[in-house]
């Protein structure tokens, strides 16, 4: 336990403060609720600077719950928010976070597996409800051997016994 005892319900955690607030203008601010044990503002211990936070323990906890009863009070212009610190930091809801609702899957059975081979069987329509599957071209592969081509004309073959010279 700390030098105050059990703090449960007699500390409250002030977060959302302005860089500049002092603990004074935290004391300042919640001293109307009921007497103030400590006012402190936490502050980063490299740089000095204030973390935007802090926390103020009461001698009762009638105190505490009646500065929780406003959970977002002004203090040195600027809304903050305040809970008791046992109860953890709570954020000040300014729009409701977005949360990703996940897709359902359609009711439609998974399309075929692939066929073996080079484009084998031709276009592919779905019959999906959806919409048209996806039409495609068969791709020109070329084939093996030069021979094959309808384009192709062999060289002749003249044996050398037979090649005569005109000149």
């Amino acid at each position: 336990m700390g030098q105050f005892g059990d703090t449960t319900l007699t500390k409250v955690f002030v977060g959302g403060l302005a860089w500049e607030t002092q603990k004074e203008m935290l004391r300042d601010h919640f001293e109307k609720y009921g007497e103030i044990l400590e006012a402190v503002i936490i502050s980063d211990k490299a740089t000095g600077r204030s973390k935007g936070y802090g926390f103020v323990t009461f001698k009762e906890a009638e105190g505490a719950k009646k500065a929780c009863e406003d959970s977002t009070p002004v203090i040195n212009g600027r809304k903050a928010n305040c809970n008791l610190a046992s109860l953890g930091a709570k954020r000040v809801k300014q729009s409701p976070p977005f949360v990703p609702q996940p897709t359902p899957a359609p009711a439609v059975a998974p399309p075929p597996p692939p066929p073996t081979g080079m484009n084998v069987g031709g276009p592919r329509v779905s019959a999906s409800p959806a919409g048209p599957g996806q039409w495609f071209y068969p791709a020109h592969s070329q084939s093996l051997y030069p021979q094959q081509h309808p384009h192709y004309q062999a060289f002749p073959f003249y044996p050398y016994g037979q090649v005569t010279m005109s000149l």
